[in-house]
């Protein structure tokens, strides 16, 4: 990923002396509050910890959602911009900086999936390889891809209840949140978002333990 230096070379050079008496391997181990509250005093040091923090977790639920990797880097650099410009009245509440990001990362996706409609193609498979191993290593991948693709036709906010709870490892409480629904909602929404993977991966020949398989 190519973002990090993106993002950093967009903000301003803060004055990172708050954390110059704390030695490199306590400041990373200070919490995204601490963190946080430096970042809004301008420190890029801190901004760059929380980059490399939390950038992979981002970048792999934007990539789930949009199936495009420049489109997953633009919106992880959107999600820290807007990190950056908003630290000032950040004040943590319920899932923290976590559930925040994730908010703002899903947001942009929603955003880009309703402007842009993206199309596929199939890729040109791999040369034949008669070995078992081989064969056993294109049926996984066979798997893979017709799981991914069930994916793609999940409706927005079914798949992102699947990316957060089953490839991200979200609590449903905390994927309420990220989602803005109670809970109720959020099983609701979880439980027919399950169901039509089902469906859609039963079309394709897949078993539904296919999508454990894959998280």
């Amino acid at each position: 990923m190519t973002f990090y230096g993106d993002v950093r070379s967009e903000v301003a050079s803060g004055d990172d002396s708050l954390l110059d008496t704390i030695d490199p391997i306590h400041r990373e181990a200070l919490d995204d509050a601490a963190l946080m509250r430096e970042v809004a005093l301008g420190s890029v040091e801190a901004f760059s910890i929380l980059v490399e923090r939390h950038s992979p977790a981002l970048y792999r639920v934007a990539m789930r959602m949009l199936s495009d990797a420049a489109e997953a880097e633009d919106v992880t650099q959107d999600c820290f911009t807007r990190l950056w410009q908003n630290a000032p009245r950040w004040q943590p509440s319920g899932a923290g900086l976590v559930g925040w990001l994730h908010r703002v990362t899903m947001n942009l996706c929603f955003d880009r999936k309703r402007r842009f409609r993206v199309v596929t193609v199939d890729e040109l498979p791999d040369p034949a390889d008669d070995t078992p191993l081989a064969d056993r290593r294109i049926e996984a991948d066979q798997a893979a891809q017709a799981v991914g693709a069930a994916l793609d036709d999940l409706p927005e906010r079914y798949r992102a209840a699947l990316v957060l709870c089953y490839y991200e490892g979200f609590s449903n409480a905390l994927a309420a949140e990220v989602l803005d629904l109670n809970i109720k909602a959020m099983e609701s929404l979880l439980f027919r978002a399950r169901r039509q993977m089902r469906g859609l991966l039963e079309a394709r020949d897949v078993s539904c333990a296919d999508l454990e398989a894959q998280a």
